[in-house]
């Protein structure tokens, strides 16, 4: 048998199209793809023979070949010929190229399939005795009773008749028909369009041009058309939803701390509103020093494992062993009844009980068939994370490269550390046992979400914890001697210094992800949608060498960098200790520390000569000056000195490119702010401006896009949820538009827009394929931030909300609720909010203090996440009136 495929494109010279598929001829043995030939301006086309006895069905898609050798790939795998052990002795496919950013393709993933859009009649289709061709087509927001017409310039289509049109049946992501067309009929005209089957009636037409089909229908001849999506108003689709980190929840039944059994109080109240969205941050162990700092939800000691704290006591205990459970109701009422998260004593008590209720039931464990099937699909990551927290508690340390045994990871090693004769074995089954716990609590919650139509949306951290059982496993596949963060901006001046290593990306691509694609999995087991923490850093992550302590210090990485070569040729004349150097003189000690100027120099800092100064070799370094002040006494004035210091190493200009022998640099983010460049004379100035604009807003952009496009494609074919990214900070000019051909939605948020030219973001311009939102758990409330910048606000209140006279000093309800109301209307698909903008409509339900709603302040690494709810979500249901008015708001913004 021979197939032809015909697909309709339009290249550029250079390029090049193929086939892929689960067929030798299509390389699924050779992982080589068949590749077409250019056809004409509309085609291309090649063909391929298949024995039929041998292959019942094939599946394939298209791929691009740019001219530099990248590929991208068309979105989907539903392209399936399976006709092949019929009567055609030949096959034609004409296809259209289903582009990734097509709008319509998000109703195709996990969370529009499975729980927010009805599915429709979706039986087999019986194709009549005799057909030549079948049309497939996809329509993903119809309506009830509502299916796909098809109507044209041939009598078998009605001649364009509307009274009884061709009626298609749902087939998979399809609507499909098979027809019986003779050659006398072709060139086709046609058009898609909507039939309702309850009424009996023609609805309306497809927009834009009729489809033309060419070619006849030849005896023994199939053709199967794939013509994408209908094109009908695919972008009305709207939804809400609510952002809470899971530890924020409370509930009478919580332990002090919200936990997964939570989530189903906040999907009764969700659905009572008409939300169809719950958003949480991450929820994976961070156990790691066992103290209250391991309560910030980004530096997880494990990518797979989730943490005890939400575990629900009751839950694990079951009636069997309910004794254990309630001598602890006094506790648990005094730590619920706590305005904010007692991070230490909840960990305490819970992992004190969870060891009790595991000695009693560990033998009726290794009988649960269920434990046994969570245990062998997790074992990869399992395994090595009950080793790691034995090991780390051990030890009292994470760190793994201080531990006396097992500092270097050893898949063979381990499996006999973890053996059930080992003296050990319980306190390594203890994690196992716990894990699972979290996995059922946690599943039921969302399964529990979906039956009521609503999804939940995780939360992937950019980085991984340096001590994480991630880096234990294979350092290899992350930069050990790097730190992520980001560059300075108005949340963080002096930048922000995560501690993460950055990805081994080069690594990671050469077993084609796996370590992505396992994690997408697991996630894929509780969560429909997901939201990529810090998505720039697929582009380029702020680099921070281990020797520097603030994010100032930083760098992008990858980059171009500048030559020594380009200084000359804009007339530059390059000096290495100049540029690349702390620049030190007396006027700068004194600027920075007055007095103590000559203690500093006497201490600190040796003559370089020509009037300036350079760190000795014990302090010529961030990181060793902070070991230093470590070893004093903690107060003010040596905080106050260090900084001097801090501020002393960051006073330079460019950062010399490792390995480069001075050749070549980067420029340090904010040249223009340092006492080093402000020191030059005007002309100098000039020139490295010219070069710094350069740097980081031209020269980079076609490099950066490269780089997300050898990973971001590849991950988002991993997984079939939804994908959000955090698009902000300091983006670059790729971004959107990579995000717009991957179909990603961005995050549009009102008080930080894009367009540098803007002082506000207003939600009416939100692209479709966005979330809206008014704050994030990164920054102040709604209520918090009107306090900020009373300038600011008034003119947010004169021109965004468009009031007249002055704004009052404090966010009245009114005027929250005209901010979030604004967010409602958005065209964007999803709005959400924080739980604390949605209180802050109501006076009488919103807490008295803004600031005390903060949940992070990412200036300050140091900061405790224990914000809490401070009404509980059983009274918040009983709340009938304010729960009525949110709900009228959001059906009135179509997202009811």
């Amino acid at each position: 048998m021979r197939i032809h495929f015909y697909l309709r494109f339009h290249t550029n010279f250079g390029q090049q199209l193929q086939v892929t598929g689960n067929i030798p001829a299509l390389g699924s043995d050779t992982q080589t793809p068949f590749s077409l030939s250019y056809l004409n301006d509309e085609f291309w086309h090649g063909s391929i023979e298949v024995d039929p006895v041998q292959q019942e069905s094939i599946n394939y898609q298209y791929q691009l070949v740019n001219a530099d050798g990248t590929i991208i790939r068309e979105w989907g795998n539903d392209r399936v010929i399976n006709t092949l052990s019929g009567r055609f002795e030949e096959i034609q496919v004409v296809d259209t190229w289903n582009h990734a950013g097509e709008y319509e393709n998000a109703f195709y993933t996990a969370p529009f399939l499975e729980s927010l859009l009805p599915s429709h009649n979706n039986k087999k289709v019986k194709h009549p005795k005799q057909y030549t061709h079948i049309f497939r087509v996809k329509a993903p927001l119809l309506h009830k009773n509502e299916v796909l017409c098809l109507v044209g310039n041939h009598v078998d289509l009605g001649e364009w008749s509307t009274d009884k049109p061709v009626l298609l049946q749902a087939e998979g992501n399809w609507w499909t028909v098979a027809l019986n067309l003779p050659k006398e009929g072709f060139p086709l005209q046609y058009k898609y369009g909507i039939y309702n089957t309850n009424k009996k009636s023609f609805v309306r037409f497809e927009d834009h041009n009729n489809r033309v089909l060419y070619g006849d229908a030849m005896q023994h001849k199939l053709t199967i058309v794939h013509d994408g999506f209908a094109h009908l108003p695919n972008n009305s689709w709207k939804g809400a939803g609510i952002a809470i980190p899971v530890f924020s929840l409370r509930t009478s039944k919580s332990f002090g701390v919200g936990e997964f059994n939570d989530l189903e109080a906040l999907v009764d109240w969700a659905r009572t509103v008409g939300m169809k969205m719950i958003q949480i941050l991450p929820v994976n162990d961070t156990t790691a020093t066992h103290t209250w700092s391991d309560s910030y939800p980004y530096a997880a000691i494990s990518a797979f494992a989730l943490h005890p704290i939400y575990v629900n006591l009751e839950k694990v205990a079951g009636k069997k062993q309910s004794a254990l459970i309630k001598p602890l109701k006094k506790k648990q009422k005094l730590l619920n009844e706590l305005a904010e998260v007692d991070y230490d004593e909840v960990m305490k008590f819970k992992l004190s009980v969870l060891m009790e209720l595991f000695l009693a039931q560990k033998d009726e464990l290794q009988e649960d068939e269920a434990y046994q099937e969570f245990f062998k699909k997790n074992r990869h990551w399992l395994v090595p994370y009950a080793a790691f927290c034995y090991l780390r508690d051990k030890h009292n340390t994470a760190d793994f490269t201080q531990w006396k045994q097992h500092s270097e990871y050893d898949a063979a090693a381990i499996e006999k550390f973890v053996s059930p004769r080992l003296k050990h074995h319980d306190q390594i089954l203890f994690h196992y046992y716990v894990q699972y716990h979290l996995h059922c609590q946690l599943k039921d919650a969302t399964a529990y979400a979906h039956k009521h139509g609503i999804i939940v949306k995780g939360d992937i951290p950019i980085g991984i914890y340096r001590y994480s059982c991630d880096a234990w496993m294979a350092p290899g596949l992350y930069n050990m001697d790097q730190q992520a963060g980001a560059p300075p901006d108005d949340f963080a001046i002096k930048g922000q210094n995560w501690g993460f290593p950055t990805y081994n990306w080069q690594r990671m691509q050469e077993d084609g992800f796996t370590w992505w694609r396992q994690r997408f999995e697991q996630m894929s087991e509780y969560f429909d949608a997901f939201r990529i923490d810090h998505i720039l850093g697929f582009f380029r992550i702020w680099s921070i060498p281990l020797h520097a302590v603030e994010g100032i210090m930083g760098r992008f990485v990858p980059a171009i960098p500048v030559h020594i070569n380009e200084f000359h040729q804009n007339g530059i004349w390059f000096d290495y200790h100049r540029y690349a150097k702390p620049y030190i003189t007396d006027q700068i000690l004194w600027d920075i520390f007055h007095v103590s100027s000559s203690y500093v120099k006497e201490t600190f800092l040796t003559e370089a000569g020509f009037g300036q100064y350079a760190f000795t070799e014990a302090f010529n370094t961030q990181r060793k000056v902070e070991q230093y002040f470590a070893t004093l006494e903690a107060n003010d004035h040596n905080q106050w000195l260090k900084q001097g210091l801090f501020d002393l190493h960051s006073n330079v200009i460019l950062f010399e490119e490792e390995g480069s022998k001075g050749l070549q640099f980067h420029f340090r983010f904010g040249m223009e702010q340092t006492r080093s460049f402000q020191s030059l004379e005007w002309n100098t100035q000039q020139q490295l401006k010219d070069l710094y604009v350069n740097y980081f807003f031209r020269r980079q952009d076609d490099f950066w896009m490269k780089e997300a496009m050898k990973k971001l494609p590849a991950l988002k074919a991993s997984t079939n949820m939804l994908i959000c990214g955090e698009d902000l900070g300091m983006v670059p000019h790729c971004v959107p538009d990579v995000m717009k051909q991957l179909g990603i939605l961005s995050l549009e948020i009102q008080r930080m827009p894009k367009d540098p030219k803007r002082e506000f973001f207003h939600p009416n311009d939100a692209p479709y394929l966005s979330v809206v939102t008014p704050s994030t758990h990164d920054m102040s409330t709604v209520r918090g931030w009107w306090e900020e910048d009373r300038e600011k606000t008034q003119r947010f209140f004169n021109n965004e909300l468009g009031q007249w006279g002055d704004a009052p000093a404090f966010c009245e309800a009114w005027i929250n609720k005209a901010i979030l109301i604004q967010h409602i209307y958005s065209p964007a698909m999803w709005c959400v909010f924080q739980i604390q903008d949605i209180l802050g409509m109501e006076e009488k339900l919103r807490r008295d203090n803004p600031h005390d709603e903060r949940i992070n302040i990412p200036a300050n690494p140091k900061h405790y996440w224990r914000y809490r709810m401070h009404i509980s979500l059983e009274d918040l249901a009983r709340e009938k009136a304010f729960n009525h008015e949110l709900k009228e708001y959001l059906h009135a913004g179509g997202r009811c």
